[in-house]
């Protein structure tokens, strides 16, 4: 299985790209500047050049992947580049995308409750549309997004657990989840397809009953 990972970049999406090679995947890991990718050139990684504000620099890319898999975050103040992400990663051609976005928005707001909404509104004002309207076109398209609470630097969890929204903890705020476990859970969607088309919680361990 070929894995093209968007945004390789940054803190999760190098996190992605070393798992997946740890998993014996083969591994296209795709930023603006190739150079910027935090990892050495070794059997199974492809590193290729691509924006996605140029939708055909993507679909070059990503040519012979099974899944893309995306780490694409945005600045303070960056607005469009999620949704621009998204639509290029849904016309790229390849059969799976898996995106990343924020518990409390779109279709998580409820299941966070209203503080983690009102923080969300306070601190991303109009990054949140970008990142609600990037859910939907990955969601559109029948991909699968997986929404993060507060990510740490933490190790990967042993005990991660991706959960449906209806499944999610009841708490006053999201915990805290390992960049690592995020990358993990990703990559077992990725092998083992099971929320298509669904919004869904990764968590360092399930939750007590």
């Amino acid at each position: 299985m070929r894995i093209a990972v968007l945004g390789a970049s940054g803190a999760t999406g190098r996190l992605l790209v070393q798992e997946a090679l740890d998993r014996g995947l083969e591994v296209t890991a795709i930023a603006r500047d190739p150079g910027r990718i935090p990892l050495s050139d070794r059997p199974g990684l492809t590193k290729a050049a691509a924006d996605v504000h140029d939708p055909d620099s993507l679909a070059r890319a990503v040519v012979g992947s099974d899944v893309l898999l995306s780490g694409l975050g945005n600045a303070k103040g960056d607005v469009g580049t999620l949704t621009a992400g998204a639509k290029a990663a849904v016309a790229s051609g390849v059969p799976r995308v898996i995106w990343l976005g924020a518990y409390g928005s779109g279709q998580s707001a409820r299941a966070a409750g209203a503080l983690t909404r009102t923080l969300l509104a306070v601190f991303m004002r109009a990054e949140l549309a970008d990142k609600v309207a990037a859910d939907v076109t990955v969601l559109a398209a029948g991909g699968t997004v997986f929404h993060a609470g507060p990510l740490g630097a933490g190790p990967l969890s042993p005990t991660r657990c991706t959960l449906p929204l209806d499944k999610a903890p009841k708490r006053l705020f999201p915990a805290t989840v390992s960049r690592s476990t995020v990358a993990a859970a990703m990559l077992d969607e990725a092998l083992t397809p099971r929320f298509p088309g669904q919004t869904v919680i990764p968590v360092d361990h399930a939750p007590r009953r």
